[in-house]
């Protein structure tokens, strides 16, 4: 049998006899089809198999290696064989695999660093019969030992989130940090669940971003995404500064998508901050304008409804300025938005006939304080219309915010402001602002000769 058909051969034992058939063909073809290179010594340390990425590392064919006692006088210098040959037969009778570097001979005559695991081989009677020892390239060693050191510093002490998800949109591995972003204690919990099981509102868009990056690639930018998840404290709206890449097979001849890759960052109080602070700057801007197009009013009722248009935007959908009429203390309608379509505020036409708020009303409740009151109604459509119905605002509202006007220590009236479906609830910074707008409009107020108690 040629040297070279010998190196595909089972035996590492001199006085095995070589076998041949399908069982040889088969270990032939395991050993060429190997990433890593291979070679196994018998007892008296000679060459008995050699594949061909040892060939492709090394330039030596299996013909030229097998046969060949160690690797003194073709695969190593004279002044390091007999170490290498050491260091590798030591395996036969350690227990283990160990690891080794030797400087080993290209058939060109370069030298490649090469990182070996050698282990024993025993025969059918339990004794010693060999080495086998797998090697590889230093730099690629070291290129794999990085990037699998990479993959699990990301998965396990990354401060961003990072999610690998499955061609079916499934989170497959998940890190510490990524499983807090969507709401669970540990790691395991996550993984295998739909992704609209994790995430309340804005699921549509990151399925979305995955689709695309399994079609297309990944995009050329990062992708802010806001997303509501459910949480053991309730849930939450968080900013997710998001980058996707696109996973696939090394091992395939064809690209063979695997998933996508999904690393993010929180940025939830950035976002917010920066939106606080361009509503502030606005806002601000709106009171401003709204004060130089009153003073151009001779009218001081015509100046009050001005500056509730001004707050308007961007803040509410409707406005209501119920105000005390001098020796009266129930409220009666000044002005307002029109109920139907969005319009400016109005001047009432109701001839002066109080309100029938019912008791504890938002609007009486105001009055009573000197103060503000927020509500909201928590139902569904069908209870949202009855409770706004109920308490005399658009069949629409949804939130209420409510501020007295006090002038001259005394109260003159009511400003509230209404939010439908589409706007979240008022918070503090809302009634702040309300509270501004309510001590100029009380100004106004108190010149057109409003008189309150």
């Amino acid at each position: 049998m040629s040297a070279s058909r010998r190196g595909a051969t089972s035996a590492l034992g001199p006085d095995e006899p070589e076998r041949d058939g399908p069982g040889s063909d088969l270990l032939a073809a395991l050993l060429d089809g190997m990433d890593a290179a291979l070679c196994a010594f018998d007892a008296d340390g000679v060459v008995t198999h050699w594949n061909r990425e040892a060939e492709r590392i090394l330039g030596w064919s299996p013909g030229e290696a097998v046969g060949r006692r160690g690797f003194a006088g073709w695969a190593a210098r004279a002044a390091d064989a007999n170490e290498v040959r050491g260091r590798l037969m030591a395996a036969m009778t350690a227990p283990g695999r160990h690891v080794h570097e030797f400087a080993l001979l290209r058939k060109d005559g370069g030298r490649v660093l090469v990182r070996t695991q050698s282990a024993g081989v025993r025969g059918a009677d339990g004794r010693p019969a060999g080495v086998y020892c797998a090697f590889s390239e230093v730099h690629a060693q070291i290129d794999l030992e990085r990037s699998i050191a990479l993959s699990e510093a990301l998965l396990e002490d990354a401060a961003w989130g990072v999610v690998l998800v499955d061609v079916d949109l499934r989170p497959a591995v998940a890190n510490r940090h990524a499983a807090r972003m969507l709401g669970s204690a540990g790691r395991t919990p996550v993984l295998g669940r739909p992704l609209g099981e994790l995430v309340v509102q804005g699921v549509e868009e990151v399925e979305a971003a995955l689709h695309h990056v399994l079609a297309d690639g990944a995009p050329g930018a990062l992708v802010e995404l806001w997303l509501t998840v459910r949480t053991e404290e309730g849930e939450r709206r968080r900013c997710l500064r998001s980058g996707f890449l696109r996973l696939a097979s090394p091992l395939a001849e064809e690209p063979v998508p695997l998933g996508v890759g999904w690393l993010f960052q929180d940025v939830t109080e950035a976002r917010l901050a920066e939106q606080g602070a361009d509503r502030l700057r606005f806002r601000f801007s709106q009171l401003h304008r709204a004060a130089r197009a009153a003073a151009e009013c001779e009218d001081p009722m015509e100046a009050a409804t001005t500056r509730l248009d001004f707050a308007l935007a961007g803040f509410a959908d409707h406005a209501l300025l119920d105000v005390l009429p001098e020796g009266g203390d129930r409220l009666v309608r000044a002005a307002a938005t029109p109920e139907g379509a969005p319009g400016p505020v109005a001047r009432a036409t109701g001839g002066g006939i109080p309100i029938r708020y019912p008791r504890a009303h938002p609007a009486l409740q105001a009055v009573d304080r000197a103060g503000s009151v927020r509500t909201s109604t928590g139902g569904g459509p069908d209870r949202t219309e009855g409770w706004a119905v109920e308490r005399r605002w658009p069949r629409d509202t949804v939130h209420a915010l409510c501020t007295v006007l006090r002038s001259r220590g005394r109260t003159l009236g009511v400003v509230t402001f209404l939010r439908s479906a589409n706007r979240p609830r008022f918070e503090r910074p809302d009634v702040e602002y309300a509270e501004s707008v309510a001590a100029h409009l009380a100004t106004a107020l108190d010149l057109a000769g409003v008189r309150g108690g």
